[in-house]
């Protein structure tokens, strides 16, 4: 009977949907920057976007917190693409609503009628409430948390969200991202005050830290993990650490962001990429053989800057293979580009820029990628996070 009840509920869904492969995009409204038409902030949203057909297209929109500062991660979709969650880590302040202060809002975001996202529930997680992740069997999620560097656990069942408990990482730590090996027997947390990965082990509910880190690069911000749990790929804002300094962050001038290949088995970084200042999403197609790192480099000004038109961010394609990061593809993006997720045939690359309102839409075939312009989907909050059921 359980059995009966499951497959006609994904029917259900499926039909409503047609089939399609949904990415739900959070937009943060408010973010206000010189030359803005309209000026001031907007309202927060949340996206459902229909990905099985081409072009894609903005089913429909939620108001819900949403935040574009901290790492792309902070939408995560369910495995059935039933439910979303969203994390928000700044709000206005209610003594002064022009400026903003870390939240720790949690929103779960009903997709069985994809035309209709609802908000469901919304609760607590850490101050500064960041990425976020839901283990493959669907049952518990964790939430990062860059103001107090917890990781919070929530149990899952029928769409409910529960704090279970939570795990406070080492002091100052600043944990930015998290994200569940493809067993769902660990988990990785992104530490950008410690420069390092650390390792937390999954039991059921009880989710503790292992002891064990990896050190990947100055300013880790975020990471993904093939769909064969060999490898574990995060970003570094602060490039390469100085071995020379013990360590430390390299001294001086900031280094260019890169990207390191972890190998999950020995817990070691086994390869490394330069790829340009600040590198703010890394995602890996659903087959885990590409990898699209998005870098701003150092086009997050104004529309009013005079640098406007002469900077553009930077999307980066690197295939993943026996060990090795590989470049295959690059192209000139908008401004301030976040977050991005691919097609379920990896053949169609979404990307959120911020200053533009809109996400920007890409061709790959393995060899080159291409922007199609007349596919670009606009927004009325900056894009700044997005996922999945496959990508997050």
């Amino acid at each position: 009977m359980k059995l009966g009840i499951a497959f006609a509920a994904a029917l259900t869904l499926a039909t409503a949907t047609g089939g399609a492969q949904i990415a739900v995009s959070g937009n943060d409204g408010k973010q206000v920057r010189p030359g803005d038409d309209p000026p001031g902030m907007r309202p927060d949203t949340v996206s459902v976007i229909d990905l099985n057909h081409y072009p894609p297209k903005v089913l429909a929109s939620v108001n819900a917190p949403a935040s574009l500062i901290g790492p792309p991660d902070a939408v995560a979709v369910a495995p059935d693409s039933s439910y979303a969650i969203v994390t928000c880590g700044q709000k206005p302040d209610p003594a002064d609503p022009t400026k903003l202060i870390p939240d720790d809002t949690v929103s779960v975001i009903d997709l069985s009628r994809p035309k209709k996202p609802r908000v469901i529930q919304t609760l607590a997680a850490g101050s500064g409430a960041s990425g976020v992740s839901i283990n493959p069997a669907g049952t518990i999620a964790l939430v990062a948390s860059s103001h107090d560097g917890a990781v919070t656990v929530f149990s899952i069942a029928h769409k409910k969200l529960t704090r279970v408990g939570q795990v406070q990482m080492e002091q100052g730590a600043g944990s930015t991202d998290v994200v569940f090996s493809p067993d769902g027997k660990r988990a990785f947390v992104v530490e950008r005050g410690g420069n390092r990965v650390a390792i937390l082990d999954v039991d059921g509910n009880k989710v503790t830290y292992s002891g064990q880190s990896i050190i990947t690069g100055a300013s880790p911000y975020g990471m993904t993990v093939t769909p064969d749990g060999k490898y574990g790929v995060d970003t570094n804002l602060g490039g390469a650490l100085d071995s020379s300094a013990g360590g430390a962050p390299h001294r001086g001038q900031p280094r260019p962001g890169t990207i390191t290949l972890i190998d999950l088995n020995t817990n070691k970084v086994v390869d490394s990429a330069v790829v340009g200042e600040t590198p703010e999403h890394v995602v890996l197609s659903p087959d885990g053989n590409y990898l699209e790192v998005t870098v701003a480099n150092g086009s997050a000004v104004p529309v009013n800057s005079p640098k406007y038109n002469s900077v553009h961010g930077l999307m980066r394609i690197f295939r993943v293979s026996d060990g090795k990061l590989t470049e295959v593809a690059s192209t000139n993006t908008g401004h301030w580009c976040q977050g991005a997720t691919w097609s379920r045939d990896g053949r169609t690359i979404l990307l959120q820029c911020a200053t533009e309102y809109d996400i920007e839409v890409y061709k790959f075939d393995g060899k080159t990628v291409v922007q199609d312009t007349s596919a670009t989907l606009k927004f009325s909050s900056r894009p700044g996070s997005i996922a999945t059921a496959t990508n997050q």
